[in-house]
């Protein structure tokens, strides 16, 4: 064989190699694609009285109320229950990020968005290894917690928003 035939030969080989990667690929965006679709979170709050399942996106997918519910002023059953949303969307996102960082790698991207969820509902970054696990809801047979009020968190500032999307052109603001 020629030199040139081995060389089209070594393209040919790298070629194949290279549409192989990319069939690979598009099978592992595929099925991440799909966990994303099927990612659920369900937090029930410390008192046991409110569970909350939340989807991809945010979306709140069931609303459940213990026996209990008849024992809380409409105060604190409606703190209760924006407080254990507010976990539960948490949680399903820590889930999507986890999902994204298996499929994709990491991804500078990916690091950002966790940080700014840190830094906006005070969520801790889940350890590489953890397999994420749904919450289960306390026993009967245990006396359950009182429910305590968390402190409210500043909202972010227009400044910070801005900081944090001037890096991607299509979220900045045309000036």
């Amino acid at each position: 064989m020629s030199g040139y035939a081995a060389q089209l030969m070594r393209r040919i080989e790298a070629l194949d190699t290279a549409a192989a990667d990319n069939r690979r690929r598009a099978e592992a965006y595929k099925q991440t694609e799909e966990e994303l679709k099927n990612v659920r979170a369900s937090v029930t709050s410390p008192d046991g009285v409110v569970t909350v399942v939340a989807g991809p996106g945010g979306s709140i997918t069931s609303v459940t109320f213990s026996d209990r519910v008849r024992e809380l002023s409409p105060a604190t059953l409606s703190t209760t229950v924006q407080q254990t949303i507010a976990a539960a969307v948490a949680a399903a996102a820590r889930r999507q990020a986890e999902v994204v960082r298996r499929g994709l790698g990491s991804t500078d991207l990916l690091d950002r968005v966790i940080e700014s969820d840190e830094r906006l509902f005070g969520d801790q970054r889940p350890p590489e290894s953890a397999e994420p696990h749904a919450q289960q809801a306390p026993s009967s047979a245990q006396p359950l917690p009182k429910a305590q009020a968390s402190p409210r968190r500043a909202a972010p500032s227009s400044a910070d928003d801005e900081a944090f999307f001037q890096d991607f052109g299509v979220f900045s603001s045309r000036r």
